[in-house]
């Protein structure tokens, strides 16, 4: 039988119309999508899809699997709700995240301490590298970080939560144009070179072989953002999960087909002595982006 998550994989691939879109849900590469659907293709005996170059939708077969598949998952969460009740939690866990999950990761925390009050959540916001570093040294139990490409390092669990598209923001008034035509007559606020974000936005450009007209250099995504909303350059920037930068009248968001995204994780010793709570944090952050999907 196939596994549920290839099948919460499946309804994410239906939903969003393209594989693409249905790794940013599920926190996979469109390979990983693309990968899966074709194992249940092959376990159904029969395709689900048609492609249409970068899109996907369900064709006769798919269509009629859709609300059974719906029903599997939803029972499936059921029995997740049903589980008996675990023992009460207590102690003090340091968390950590960086600054555009630390909402999310407060929410959670919220959410945990609810249900156990005996628990002491304590959340610091700082730089991917420097969370990273402060849970090897044992000084955070686990932090929401950028994964970022580096050693192996087998003390070390990562557990993904989600991708973020590299997109280029513009003031609603710049005109209506590529994206590579737009960096080459327009200001350019750049995010902090040094940093991976920095990084991915420098193999954007790369992409897109440009180079901009370059005038500010910030490591801080909301002052960027407003920057831009007061038509003060273009930036390029991670779509943020709770960003509701389409909705923004006073914002243009541009998709960058083809470029790096951000990988969000969340990061912990494999031997932590508080990998319960943990494991309860992840569930609670698994459980925001369900709502915010089904709200969507």
């Amino acid at each position: 039988m196939s596994s549920i998550r290839l099948l919460k994989t499946f309804l994410a691939a239906a939903g969003e119309g393209s594989f693409a879109g249905a790794a940013h849900r599920v926190a996979l590469t469109q390979a990983a999508v693309g990968q899966q659907m074709r194992v249940l293709e092959a376990e159904l005996r029969r395709p689900l899809f048609e492609r249409q170059g970068k899109a996907v939708v369900l064709n006769d077969a798919g269509r009629e699997l859709l609300p059974m598949v719906r029903r599997l998952v939803a029972q499936y969460e059921q029995m997740l709700a049903s589980a008996p009740a675990p023992e009460p939690m207590a102690g003090t866990v340091q968390l950590g995240a960086v600054v555009s999950a630390l909402r999310p990761l407060i929410q959670a925390t919220l959410a945990l301490k609810a249900r156990h009050p005996a628990l002491e959540l304590h959340v610091s916001a700082a730089k991917s590298v420097d969370l990273v570093a402060r849970v090897q040294a044992g000084e955070l139990d686990a932090a929401i970080a950028v994964r970022e490409p580096m050693p192996a390092q087998p003390q070390l669990a990562w557990t993904a939560l989600h991708t973020e598209p590299m997109v280029l923001l513009a003031g609603r008034s710049v005109e209506d144009a590529p994206a590579r035509a737009l960096l080459l007559s327009h200001p350019f606020i750049r995010f902090d070179s040094t940093q991976h974000t920095g990084q991915l936005v420098e193999r954007a450009l790369r992409k897109l072989r440009v180079q901009p007209q370059e005038f500010l250099e910030l490591n801080a995504i909301e002052t960027m953002v407003e920057l831009v909303r007061s038509g003060l350059g273009l930036a390029i920037l991670p779509l943020l999960r709770d960003a509701r930068w389409q909705a923004d009248a006073r914002l243009r968001v541009i998709e960058l087909p083809g470029v790096q995204q951000r990988q969000i994780a969340l990061v912990q010793q494999r031997q932590a002595a508080n990998a319960a709570v943990v494991a309860a944090i992840v569930r609670e952050l698994q459980a925001q982006t369900a709502a915010g999907q089904q709200a969507a």
